[in-house]
C-alpha cells in the first residue's frame, strides 16, 4: 500500500490530469491550491514535500512552478490505483437492515391482488405474491439512510396503470432474503403513505407464518444492490 499522505495524491491526481506524466507543465501555487481546496502556501508546501521525496521534479520561474512526474511518482500512483480498484472490485454488494414487525394499514393485500400488477409479478420475479406487505420499521438511522439508494437503483419495475376509474403507481422489486431463510422482494412505492423509516416487503408466502414472525419481532434483511 502507498504511503502517500491524501494531499499529496490529490496533488499528484491534479499534475497528471494535467499531462505532468510525460512533459514539464507550468502552474501557479495559487492555481494549484485552487483545484485541490488548500491554500496557495499549503499547495507549495506540498510540491516541496512531494520534491524532497523524488516524487516530482521542479523548476521555478518567479511565481510559476513547472512540475513533471518522476517515475517514483508515477510508481506511487499506480500502485495506489491497483489498492483502489481491488478494494471497489472486492466491495460487499449486501445492504443489509434491521428493524421490527408493525402492523400496516391493511392496503398491501388489496393492491397485491390487483390483475394489473399479479400479471407482471407472475411475469417478472416469476410468481404472485401472498396477499399483503410485511412492514418493518427500520429503528436506526444508519439503516434509513441506506434505504435511500433504492430509490434511484434499477430493480425490477412492475409498471403502474389505469383501470378506467383510478390510476395505479409504479413499484420497483429488488430481491433479498429474511433472516438468512426467506425470500422476499423489498417494494418501493411510487406512492406511499411510509416515510423512509418503514419499508415494505413482499413474498409468494405469508412471511409472518413461514417465520412464525408477531408485531414486534426483529428481523434482518440482506438486499444485493447492483452496482
Amino acid at each position: 500500500m502507498s504511503g502517500l499522505k491524501i494531499q499529496h495524491i490529490l496533488t499528484l491526481a491534479y499534475l497528471l490530469s494535467k499531462g505532468a506524466r510525460y512533459n514539464f507543465i507550468t502552474i501557479t501555487t495559487s492555481e494549484l491550491g485552487k483545484n485541490i481546496k488548500k491554500s496557495q502556501q499549503s499547495a507549495s508546501k506540498h510540491l516541496m514535500e512531494l520534491e524532497n521525496d523524488r516524487l516530482v521534479k521542479r523548476a521555478i520561474d518567479g511565481r510559476n512552478v513547472s512540475v513533471m512526474i518522476t517515475e517514483k511518482g508515477y510508481s506511487e500512483m499506480v500502485k495506489l490505483s491497483a489498492v483502489l480498484q481491488k478494494s471497489l472490485d472486492s466491495s460487499v454488494a449486501d445492504v443489509k437492515l434491521e428493524g421490527k414487525l408493525v402492523s400496516g394499514m391493511g392496503e398491501g393485500a388489496y393492491y397485491m391482488s390487483l390483475k394489473g400488477y399479479t400479471r407482471q409479478f407472475k411475469t417478472k420475479i416469476g410468481y404472485v405474491p401472498f396477499p399483503g406487505t410485511l412492514n418493518v420499521r427500520l429503528d436506526k438511522k444508519a439503516h434509513r439512510d441506506a434505504i435511500r439508494q433504492f430509490d434511484l437503483a434499477e430493480g425490477i419495475k412492475i409498471d403502474g396503470f389505469s383501470d378506467g376509474k383510478r390510476t395505479f403507481g409504479w413499484v420497483k422489486c429488488f430481491g433479498g432474503i429474511i433472516n438468512d431463510s426467506i425470500k422476499c422482494e423489498l417494494i418501493i412505492l411510487e406512492r406511499t403513505h411510509h416515510g423512509d423509516s418503514i419499508i415494505e416487503l413482499i413474498s409468494k408466502t405469508c412471511i409472518r407464518k413461514t417465520g412464525k414472525l408477531k408485531n414486534g419481532s426483529r428481523v434482518s434483511i440482506k438486499i444485493p444492490l447492483a452496482s
